[in-house]
């Protein structure tokens, strides 16, 4: 029963990241550029996390990230842009379906690399492997009309 909350956080997710997608296209179709897309989300983003620590730990929140910073710190944010500017290029060039398709291939196929690299190919088995082979196919069969 508790694996329903999890997974269901996920199919959220995967909810959200659609509307999230339409919602930032739709602003750069008004927009001189992608970038005031990003720079929106990120602010509106940094403010709603920003508040939230701050009832959580209070000033002590702010004082930890400074603290905890380091150089590489600010990669998983830009690989976070990346993606949100890729994603919004994509719906804007080939539609939701077949950005979705590529994209969500791609991580499955990246990360079954990194986990074998990480743990060694036996972690996952050949049903794995089918599993991967079939989900790009379909995302290949998706994007071929678009492409």
């Amino acid at each position: 029963m508790m694996l329903f909350i999890p997974f269901g956080l996920l199919v959220g997710a995967g909810a959200a990241v659609v509307a999230q997608n339409l919602l930032m296209a739709r602003i750069t179709e008004s927009s001189s550029t992608v970038l005031i897309a990003l720079v929106m989300n990120s602010a509106v983003g940094l403010a709603a996390l920003a508040t939230m620590l701050f009832f959580r730990a209070g000033s002590a929140g702010f004082g930890e990230i400074v603290g905890s910073f380091r150089l590489w710190s600010v990669l998983p944010g830009l690989l976070g842009s990346f993606f949100v500017f890729a994603s919004i290029t994509g719906y804007q060039r080939f539609g939701a379906a077949t950005t979705i398709a590529v994209i969500v291939a791609s991580q499955l196929v990246f990360g079954l690399l990194l986990d074998a690299a990480r743990h060694g190919s036996t972690q996952h088995g050949f049903t794995s492997v089918i599993g991967a082979t079939m989900l790009v196919t379909g995302a290949f069969l998706v994007a071929s009309n678009r492409l």
